[in-house]
């Protein structure tokens, strides 16, 4: 049965979600350890990835399993790097059209989407976004909202289609309108 993906926010004094905790404890590691925020910079590649290992142990992630470990440290990764005071509200697909200027009429920003949507296993998808996670930083002057794509990333091996429509519209625009909200002027 596939997860489903939650995408509304935490009300004030609920109980928050494993990705939230997990992005704020990443936040507020790196603001306090700069050793450790080195680390989990120095994760973003497959070969060093096991720097991030302390950390996701201790944070309760599966380490033997991709599809579990891949989301978190990739996560972990784009936050350290970013150096991210906050989670932020930017999403995936509106952060890879903020990196160019004509937006989501770039046709560099479209062949980053495309090849990003044309994958198949989490694996790669996590391979794929890295160096964009790096451009969206390096271009874009707000913070991704680091929960919705840990939560996507999570889901992406269970439901990889609907976390890639998902993408293609953050990117494209917004939600299509219900048929009541057609109707009405």
């Amino acid at each position: 049965m596939p997860m489903q993906v939650d995408t509304q926010p935490a009300q004030a004094g609920a109980k928050k979600s494993r990705e939230q905790r997990f992005v704020e404890a990443v936040v507020e590691r790196c603001s306090n350890d700069k050793g450790l925020a080195a680390r989990l910079r120095r994760a973003d590649n497959p070969a060093t990835e096991y720097q991030s290992w302390e950390l996701l142990g201790a944070m309760g992630v599966d380490l033997e399993k991709d599809y579990q470990r891949l989301p978190f440290v990739t996560v972990a990764a784009a936050i350290a790097k970013s150096k991210a005071e906050h989670n932020g509200s930017l999403k995936l697909g509106r952060a890879i059209a903020a990196c160019y200027e004509d937006g989501n009429q770039s046709d560099q920003a479209k062949a980053r989407l495309r090849r990003l949507l044309a994958c198949d296993e989490l694996a790669e998808a996590c391979r794929i976004l890295r160096p964009i996670l790096t451009l969206i930083d390096s271009k874009v002057g707000q913070p991704l909202d680091f929960v919705r794509l840990l939560r996507q990333l999570r889901n992406f091996h269970f439901d990889g289609q609907r976390v890639k429509t998902q993408w293609a519209q953050e990117f494209y625009g917004q939600p299509a309108q219900t048929e009541n909200e057609e109707a009405t002027p």
